[in-house]
C-alpha cells in the first residue's frame, strides 16, 4: 500500500460520453485531484476528463476534502474509495486525561472489511493508539495524483 499527503479537491463534473452501443449519454461523477487552488483544481480535472468527453463537460462542484491522505492499493480489484474517520488516541500531560483526535483518510478498496484492514496495517508498525469511528464508500470512482 502506498500513501500519498496532498492538498486534495473533490470535484463532481458532469459529461457527454460515449456509451459501448454508440449512443451518448450525459453523467455526473465524483474525482478526487491533488491540487493547490481552485483554479489549479478546475484545470486538472478538465485535462484529466477530456479524452473521455465527446461533447459537453462541466465542473459542476469543488471542494476541499475532508482528507490530506489516500492510501492507494496496488491490488486491481481494488475500485472504490472509502473514507475513513481514525481517532487519534493522545494523553494530557497536564490533566492525565486521554484525548481523541480525529483525522479523515481516503482509502482505495474492493469493500468496507479490505478499507478496514488496509487502514489496520498503516497503523500496525506506530506507537500511536486510535480507534476507527466511521468507514463510508464514497461516490469517488478515481484520484487523479500530480
Amino acid at each position: 500500500m502506498r500513501t500519498r499527503t496532498a492538498v486534495w479537491y473533490e470535484t463532481t463534473v458532469r459529461y457527454e460520453r460515449q456509451k459501448d452501443d454508440g449512443t451518448n449519454n450525459i453523467t455526473t461523477e465524483a474525482y478526487a485531484v491533488d491540487a493547490l487552488s481552485f483554479a489549479e483544481a478546475e484545470q486538472r480535472i478538465t485535462d484529466e476528463m477530456q479524452p473521455f468527453c465527446s461533447g459537453e463537460f462541466d465542473v459542476k462542484k469543488i471542494a476541499i476534502a475532508p482528507y490530506t491522505e489516500v492510501f492507494f492499493s496496488e491490488d486491481e480489484g481494488d475500485d472504490k474509495f472509502f473514507r475513513a474517520t481514525v481517532a487519534m488516541i493522545t494523553l494530557d500531560e497536564r490533566t492525565g486525561k486521554e484525548k481523541k483526535t480525529n483525522v479523515n483518510f481516503l482509502v482505495q478498496a474492493k469493500n468496507i472489511e479490505t478499507a478496514r484492514r488496509y487502514v489496520v496495517d498503516a497503523f500496525l508498525n506506530t506507537q500511536i493508539d486510535y480507534e476507527i469511528n466511521r468507514l463510508v464508500e464514497t461516490k469517488i470512482l478515481d484520484v487523479f495524483e500530480k
